[in-house]
């Protein structure tokens, strides 16, 4: 997998990428070449039509990225992969007819865009249907064996069978017919099969109790003969974004590269932080009037909301919103999480909510310090001591600012359970392990993606 922006895609998802980019642009020329034979040296060389049709491919890139084109869950489905790919095209055509009822001048020529238009759509859907059928296809897959057995072996195999952009096929599983545990007599007997009797470019580590269980010197040798060895936590952490609370331990933070909290870095995050919520605030100005008025027209109380939230090293802050919910809607049932259809929320704030505008007070919050543009969601001082104690590890949330946005709200839904707040601590560790300048930029155009499609809120 290729690490961007501290985060980990397979190698097929950007290929998949680099070629649409190359037949967008080939299209669009084609279509001017089509169109203006001769001439067409004129239009792009110095008419700047290579740079139109360069602006027309990243345009392309990004609807398909909104589309969730590149998302793994799409290349096992042709009709929805196709039904998306006209969305696309679509939305590029009326996105084209802004820009030229905008800007005439940035016209090619007539029916340019038209005709490449045309073979865009063509070119798209064979290219498409080639790939899904490449993915596919047994001798283009790495080999991979897993050793182990039990609930995180399982996640392995099931992963791997179920993403086809990893370009991994599983031709092995030691615990296949195990029940709980494997002797290591018998993993040594397996390991040793590797890499002759049965062929292999991968083994994947998968034993939760690895004491006197792992056969180390029979893997020292595969990996000397060329074998990659993995860790199963440290793939599924590349596979899913997130770090796994199930056997992990203190080492495995002390000397894992990341997780790398100094003063410099939090300056500059501090920084970055300041100038995006100064701008969003900026943007949000002729909203906040209109938002307001709302919320005092759907129902009796203050218009902004404002509650204890637990910040930075576990210091109380104030957090504001709009209020979204009636007044004294937590009056009889005391501190509860937000469900689907709750019935405290008025009409109105499940509007808000679900696009996030009841979250355009928090910019205050950035603003002041109390929190960060991008990091963990603060959590409610009446649920943080039950969850420390129930969830391990969760009071590293607080080693950094919690954000208006974060990792786990791009990457996981709504939190309103022990279960599901545990699954966004997960990601919430990725993140703090993995932080970075880049990455928070990354999650703030996630953001944009999540706002736009309505996920993930409740």
């Amino acid at each position: 997998m290729v690490r961007l922006f501290q985060v980990y895609y397979p190698a097929r998802t950007l290929v998949l990428l680099a070629c649409e980019a190359a037949i967008v642009y080939a299209c669009f020329a084609l279509a001017t070449l089509v169109r203006l034979g001769p001439d067409s040296y004129l239009a792009l060389n110095y008419e700047n039509g290579w740079y139109k049709i360069l602006l027309i491919t990243l345009l392309s890139l990004l609807c398909s990225y909104y589309f969730d084109l590149y998302a793994p869950q799409l290349f096992g489905s042709r009709s929805e992969t196709y039904f998306r790919l006209l969305m696309v095209l679509a939305v590029m055509s009326f996105f084209l007819a802004a820009l030229i009822w905008l800007f005439p001048g940035f016209v090619i020529a007539r029916d340019v865009f038209l005709f490449g238009l045309i073979f865009l759509t063509l070119a798209l859907m064979a290219w498409r249907a080639c790939y899904l059928w490449i993915i596919k296809q047994p001798m283009l897959r790495e080999r991979v064996y897993v050793i182990g057995a039990g609930e995180r072996a399982d996640a392995v195999v099931n992963a791997i069978r179920t993403r086809p952009d990893l370009g991994m096929e599983v031709v092995g599983w030691a615990g296949a017919t195990a029940n709980g545990s494997l002797e290591r007599d018998t993993i040594a007997q397996q390991v040793q099969a590797l890499g002759t009797r049965i062929p292999v470019q991968r083994v994947i580590v998968a034993i939760a109790d690895r004491r006197g269980t792992m056969p180390v010197r029979e893997l020292l040798h595969l990996r000397l003969a060329g074998i990659h060895v993995d860790d199963a936590s440290s793939l599924m952490e590349k596979v899913d974004g997130k770090i796994e609370l199930d056997g992990l331990h203190p080492s495995a933070m002390i000397f894992a590269e990341g997780f790398r909290v100094n003063a410099s870095f939090l300056f500059m995050r501090r920084l970055l932080s300041f100038f995006i919520a100064s701008v969003a605030l900026v943007i949000c100005l002729p909203l906040i009037p209109i938002v307001a008025l709302l919320v005092k027209l759907s129902s009796p109380g203050p218009i902004l909301f404002r509650q204890e939230r637990v910040g930075r090293k576990g210091q109380l802050f104030t957090v504001y919103k709009f209020r979204t919910m009636r007044q004294n809607a937590e009056a009889a049932t005391g501190a509860v999480w937000a469900g689907k259809n709750d019935p405290r929320i008025t009409p109105v704030g499940r509007f808000l909510r679900k696009t996030r505008l009841d979250e355009i007070p928090q910019l205050w919050n950035v603003l002041r310090g109390d929190m960060a543009f991008v990091g963990p969601r603060p959590e409610r001082p009446e649920f943080v001591q039950w969850l420390e104690e129930k969830i391990p590890y969760y009071n590293l949330r607080h080693i950094i600012r919690p954000g208006l946005t974060g990792w786990a709200q791009v990457r996981y839904q709504y939190g309103a359970s022990l279960e599901e707040t545990k699954q966004k601590l997960q990601y919430d560790l990725y993140y703090i392990k993995h932080m970075s300048l880049a990455l928070d930029l990354f999650i703030m155009f996630e953001t944009v993606k999540t706002v736009l499609l309505r996920r993930g809120a409740q």
